[in-house]
């Protein structure tokens, strides 16, 4: 019989082994409905040494300082990471407290504690910080409510006194639609299985299947990518702003769609509008592969670039650490963008002389500040060097600079010098801090459960010339973006995605 090929017959129980596995995950989805996981592990607990008593060890492993009466000392390394399929906000977290889930050390104290992490979750870090909870009082260590990718992990390496090693050690808290369970205890770089003997058993059977299919029919190179996904080449340039986010949606996006390669050129955003209409007009079959990111609207003589909402923003001025302020009205921020004020004692700071470090013209970060916040343009530019006035008639010392990373980090080393940034790239930097305006600080939390009225935000957008084909990259990358796995890329960095339902009330 011509059915009974040998690739039919093997198409046959592949199929089979599929239906089967469909039905098991089925049973497993009505058995099993949370899909919102934490996971946690000891990885280590080891005792120190009787050296601890004395403070040597502690110098020794360079994370803890005065930590007297630290009979029976040991350390504990706990792994916390989300093992569920799906990504954990801040707002998952149920606990009436307001850090997110408590680890419980039994019959020992706490001493210490330092937090790792990869290198690809840096933005974590700035969760922990003692004004979002995070802290230890006798047996009990107080954890912040991380957000967390699918696949995200911490590490807290806990210094404890008082008992035995191998006491019980649990993390309690909820979370919302799922669960918070211990997993098996591993080696550092070990990893917990995650799936059932069965499981593996269905993968493994349906792994030769599928190899033995394609063996017999002898795959070809030119199989279409998955749906959603196209091949071929795009730029994404303009705010240099977003440029942290539309680097990492595109290694993502790059890694999920085979063929595809994105390249991130951010040079501001009116520089990235000109850019993109440029190609546009050039462009012999309609919209190039060219994407533009604006902090905020496009002007109205481009009216062949279309827009689209990808994010509320917010932004932040920033001053370096010995202006000694923390808060200045508006009214003042225009009195020093006039010119008015020279030197930081006239607001209350300290007797050092004002430096405007801004950026060049064509930033959406700049007029999104010179329209939200000022209400004018700002002063023209005084200095090359953002030290010495090339102008000796300016008020104040004035500088322009091309980037975000080059603002904060001129503002950081600079004495008497403010600028202004993306908020979140502001928090991390070194060696300058955040001002709050009208006494109301930038806080994208409270900006997105509608609790501030801080002025100093913008929506994003990204930029085609037209409406480019359906099945083109520069398409699928910008849904990608605003609807699929970006969502959670934009939230983590410290921005509200404008497709969700609360994003969808702050971008109208």
């Amino acid at each position: 019989m011509e059915w009974l090929s040998a690739e039919n017959v093997v198409a046959v129980g592949t199929a089979v082994l599929g239906i089967v596995a469909s039905a098991g995950m089925v049973w497993y989805e009505r058995r099993v409905p949370r899909r919102k996981r934490i996971g946690y592990r000891v990885q280590m607990d080891n005792p120190i040494g009787d050296d601890v008593r004395s403070g040597r060890a502690n110098r020794r492993l360079g994370l803890f300082d005065e930590a007297p009466d630290m009979a029976d000392a040991t350390l504990v390394l706990l792994r916390l990471e989300n093992d569920g399929s799906q990504g954990i906000d801040r707002d998952d977290y149920t606990g009436p407290e307001r850090h997110g889930l408590t680890a419980v050390f039994t019959d020992r104290t706490v001493r210490g504690v330092s937090v790792t992490q990869p290198t690809d979750t840096d933005h974590l870090m700035d969760h922990f910080t003692a004004e979002r909870g995070f802290g230890y009082e006798g047996n009990t260590l107080r954890i912040p409510r991380v957000p967390l990718n699918r696949g995200d992990h911490f590490k807290l390496l806990v210094l404890l006194s008082g008992g035995d090693v191998g006491r019980e050690i649990r993390v309690v808290g909820g979370i919302r639609e799922g669960e918070v369970h211990p997993n098996r205890s591993a080696t550092p770089d070990d990893k917990p299985p995650l799936f059932s003997r069965a499981s593996r058993f269905i993968t493994i059977m349906l792994t030769v299947s599928v190899l033995t299919l394609a063996t017999i029919v002898v795959a070809r190179d030119d199989t279409p990518p998955p749906i959603g996904c196209a091949r071929g080449t795009l730029t994404v340039t303009g705010s240099t702003a977003f440029a942290p986010v539309l680097r990492e949606v595109a290694r993502k996006y790059e890694a999920d769609c085979e063929g595809a390669a994105v390249t991130v050129d951010p040079h501001g955003s009116t520089a990235g509008l000109r850019e993109l209409e440029a190609a546009g007009a050039e462009a012999k079959n309609g919209s190039p592969p060219l994407l533009a990111l604006s902090d905020g609207p496009r002007s109205a003589d481009m009216p062949r670039l279309r827009e689209n909402r990808v994010a509320l923003s917010v932004f932040a001025l920033v001053v370096n650490d010995d202006v000694g302020l923390r808060d200045l009205s508006t009214a003042d921020v225009r009195r020093l963008y006039r010119g008015d004020v020279a030197d930081w004692s006239r607001l209350g700071g300290r007797p050092v002389p004002v430096r405007l470090v801004s950026r060049d013209a064509g930033s959406g970060t700049r007029q999104v500040f010179q329209r939200r916040v000022l209400g004018r343009g700002e002063p023209a530019n005084s200095s090359v060097d953002c030290v010495h006035k090339d102008d000796a008639t300016a008020p104040v010392t004035r500088c322009e600079l091309d980037s975000t990373d080059q603002v904060l980090a001129e503002v950081a080393k600079l004495p008497g010098a403010v600028g202004y940034s993306e908020l979140n790239l502001a928090t991390r930097a070194k060696g300058l801090h955040v001002l709050s305006l009208d006494s109301g600080a930038p806080s994208v939390d409270a900006i997105e459960h509608g609790h501030s009225t801080y002025p100093y935000r913008e929506i994003e957008y990204a930029y085609t010339y037209g409406q480019p084909p359906a099945d083109s990259l520069a398409s699928s990358f910008l849904t990608y973006l605003t609807r699929g796995n970006g969502q959670d890329v934009i939230r983590t960095h410290g921005h509200v995605p404008c497709w969700t339902p609360e994003g969808m009330r702050l971008c109208r």
